[in-house]
C-alpha cells in the first residue's frame, strides 16, 4: 500500500494543475473573429480593400482596435481569412482524386468543368469582390499570387492526366493543354460571362466546357 505525503489522504482525487480553457472564452473569442470577418468583408466589398482601415473594422465590429490584431491579424490577415473557404474548399480535393481516376477524356473536361462552376458559384462574392482586390495591393499582392498559382496548379494536374491518357489533339504539348485550361476555365472566364454578360451558371459551364472539348480533343470519328 502505498501512502501520501505526511498528513496527506494518501488518495488521488484526480485534479488536474493543467491549464483551464473556458468553453464560454473560447465561444466569446470565435464570436469575435466572426464579427471581425463579417465587418472586413461588408467594407472591402462596399468601400474596397484600400479605403478601409483596422479602425473602421474595429467599430463596425464592436470591439477595441487592438482586439482586432489579437484575433485576426491585418488588414491583409483578414483579406487572407476570407479568401481561405474558397482556395480550401474540400470541392477542389475530390473533383481532382476523381478526375485522377477516370479514363475518358470527354468525362474529365466535365468534371472540371462542373467542379469548377460549383467552387465559383459557393465563393461567388469572394471570388468576384474580394479577390481582384489582393492583386495590386502591397500587402497582399502575395496574396494573389499564391493564390493564383494554387488554381494553375490544380488546372495542371487536370493538363497532365489528359495527357498522359494521350487523348489530347495531336501536336498540343502539355503547357499548351494546361494554356487552353486555364484561358476557358480559368480566373477570368467565368466573371467575365456570369457578371459582365449576364449568363447563367449554367450557361456558361454548358459552353465553355464545349469550347474546350473541341479545342483539346481530335473531332469524334
Amino acid at each position: 500500500m502505498t501512502g501520501g505525503p505526511p498528513g496527506g489522504t494518501g488518495y488521488d482525487l484526480g485534479v488536474s494543475t493543467g491549464r483551464y480553457h473556458s468553453p464560454r472564452r473560447a465561444e466569446a473569442a470565435a464570436a469575435t473573429r466572426a464579427a471581425i470577418l463579417a465587418t472586413g468583408r461588408r467594407l472591402f466589398i462596399t468601400q474596397g480593400y484600400a479605403a478601409t482601415t483596422v479602425p473602421q473594422i474595429a467599430r463596425g465590429a464592436g470591439v477595441a482596435v487592438p482586439s482586432v490584431y489579437t484575433s485576426t491579424g491585418g488588414k491583409a490577415d483578414i483579406l487572407a481569412a476570407l479568401l481561405e473557404p474558397a482556395v480550401a474548399d474540400p470541392l477542389i480535393a475530390e473533383c481532382l482524386a476523381v478526375i485522377a481516376t477516370s479514363t475518358d477524356a470527354a468525362e474529365i473536361i466535365r468534371l472540371a468543368g462542373e467542379g469548377i462552376r460549383r467552387t465559383h458559384e459557393r465563393h461567388w462574392e469572394t471570388v468576384t469582390e474580394l479577390f481582384p482586390q489582393c492583386q495590386f495591393e502591397p500587402g497582399t499582392a502575395d496574396l494573389h499570387h499564391r493564390t493564383t498559382k494554387r488554381f494553375q496548379a490544380a488546372l495542371a494536374q487536370i493538363a497532365g492526366r489528359l495527357t498522359d491518357l494521350g487523348a489530347v489533339r495531336e501536336g498540343l504539348h502539355p503547357a499548351e493543354v494546361h494554356d487552353l485550361l486555364w484561358f476557358y476555365f480559368g480566373a477570368a472566364a467565368w466573371p467575365a460571362l456570369i457578371r459582365d454578360r449576364g449568363w447563367t451558371f449554367d450557361r456558361a459551364q454548358e459552353w465553355l466546357t464545349e469550347q474546350l472539348t473541341t479545342a483539346l480533343l481530335p473531332p469524334s470519328s
